[in-house]
């Protein structure tokens, strides 16, 4: 059964949200403690996030930002508020979706069953020499220790691992990451793959992303 974590310090809008949840066949919890919240996420070991953006002492946006540092969980944010500056920082932040209060709970329930159904069919584990990258789990690890990857930097790194034979073209990267709802250009596309190459350096991996100038990047 799939572990859900409600962050909403409306106890009114938490308590329904618990509610929908157990009676759809989901293990619910709510947090408690906004102290803490990012290591009371983490510990938790939850399987998505309702983050609300609204939250006490700490803005659900930074709370999400910081939660990327360590964990490629799924999340959704949940806001009462329809500014698309709050979506488009929600997204720059690493959230999976949106949604607006007052929602309508099936598309609420929908937009996490599709979640699940993408993490799904992407839990699977690829090997490369002495590294095994979990994508589901966005874990890249060896002997010498494990990095986790931002959701782009899982999109980048699977096309790349995916087509070793080949190079692969700057606009085949961005389409992909397009397609999964990822609007990047070319110069954040470079931002990605440097930040990419610095957590493969800490494994052991210098230069392993090869730039092909003008066409693309090459796994070597």
């Amino acid at each position: 059964m799939k572990k859900i974590m409600i962050v909403e310090d409306d106890k009114v809008i938490a308590e329904e949200l618990y509610n929908l949840l157990e009676n759809s066949n989901y293990e619910a919890c709510i947090l408690s403690d906004f102290t803490n919240a990012k290591s009371e996420i983490l510990k938790a070991g939850a399987d998505l996030i309702l983050l609300d953006i609204n939250i006490p002492i700490l803005n659900g946006e930074i709370l999400l930002k910081e939660i990327r540092k360590e964990s490629n969980i799924p999340v959704i944010m949940v806001t009462s508020k329809s500014e698309e500056t709050d979506e488009v920082l929600s997204y720059s932040y690493g959230a999976d979706d949106y949604i607006i209060k007052p929602y309508n709970p099936t598309i609420l329930l929908l937009k996490i069953a599709a979640i699940f159904k993408r993490c799904d069919l992407n839990s699977n584990i690829i090997s490369y020499k002495d590294l095994s990258f979990d994508i589901g789990k966005g874990i890249v690890k060896n002997k010498n220790g494990k990095v986790i990857l931002t959701k782009n930097e899982i999109i980048i790194f699977s096309l790349l691992l995916n087509h070793q034979d080949r190079i692969v073209s700057k606009d085949e990267i961005m389409t992909d990451l397009w397609n999964n709802d990822e609007y990047i250009n070319e110069n954040a596309l470079t931002v990605n793959i440097s930040r990419l190459r610095a957590k493969l350096f800490e494994l052991g991996y210098d230069n392993i992303i090869e730039t092909r100038k003008g066409i693309g990047y090459r796994i070597i």
